[in-house]
């Protein structure tokens, strides 16, 4: 399909995900439930900082990461994988490969269509950050609030290109979803959801900086509340965005290679 015949039908296809997730708000709200992680996380490190320092981090920014955290966490979620695997296993991933369109595009518009119904979630936390925390808690230095946009689209495609990633396997294997359970483990201990990275032992910060986790959730959370240099914040956004390119090139060519040997079973 031509890249102008895509863009044509971007519209649609947001329009119809848009539909879907409103009527499947149910399962929306589910989703909203299985990702208030950073409350706990924040009531724990809240109390474990009492009226003192833990890292630097005092109550007022522990509150305020975990609040950034939770708002990060709903605008850059996919699910991606679970889709591929339940297509690939009925067999309905055919009639994606009928259509005109890349199926990746359609996962994309797909996961991408339910983020007006996540702002609409996020937007009390955003009042709450600021009638809780105040604008001393986030991020003073405009270059911070200018790149974060940038950091959000780097996360949100990391997250969907690695389920992309491990949904494409499910070409290879009968299911790869106990593989994305591994990559949430990780994502969980790695990316900044439940600790700051910053907190991190010295030597364990050096490696997680060169895993893609952080750059999930950390590095946005990071810019959101001022904890990051200039200097650091410009050299994660380019290591954020390398691993946006490796997903992209691991992607395509487990996707062009899994096609090949594609079988799809039942009905």
């Amino acid at each position: 399909m031509s890249l102008k015949r895509t863009l044509t039908a971007l519209p649609t296809l947001l329009r119809v995900g848009f539909s879907e997730s409103l009527a499947y708000r149910a399962e929306m709200f589910i989703w909203v439930l299985s990702t208030t992680m950073p409350f706990v996380n924040m009531a724990l490190w809240s109390a474990v900082a009492g009226g003192g320092e833990v890292g630097g981090y005092d109550r007022v920014k522990f509150v305020a990461y975990f609040l950034c955290t939770f708002i990060v966490r709903q605008l850059t979620g996919a699910w991606a994988a679970w889709q591929m695997n339940f297509e690939v296993r009925t067999g309905t991933m055919t009639m994606r490969l009928l259509r005109p369109l890349h199926p990746v595009v359609a996962y994309a518009m797909e996961n991408l269509a339910a983020t007006p119904l996540k702002v609409v979630v996020s937007l009390p936390v955003v009042a709450i950050v600021l009638l809780t925390v105040g604008r001393e808690a986030l991020a003073h230095d405009w270059l911070m609030w200018a790149v974060w946009p940038l950091a959000m689209i780097g996360s949100w495609l990391i997250t969907f290109l690695a389920n992309v990633c491990i949904g494409t396997l499910s070409l290879y294997m009968e299911q790869s979803l106990k593989l994305m359970d591994l990559w949430l483990a990780a994502f969980v201990v790695f990316s900044g959801y439940v600790v700051p990275v910053s907190l991190f032992p010295e030597t364990l910060r050096a490696v997680v900086d060169w895993l893609p986790f952080r750059y999930q959730i950390g590095l946005p959370v990071e810019l959101m509340t001022g904890v990051l240099g200039r200097e650091a914040a410009v050299r994660l956004l380019v290591q954020q965005w390398l691993w946006v390119g490796v997903l992209m090139v691991l992607g395509h060519v487990l996707w062009q290679r899994g096609l090949k040997r594609f079988g799809a079973y039942g009905g």
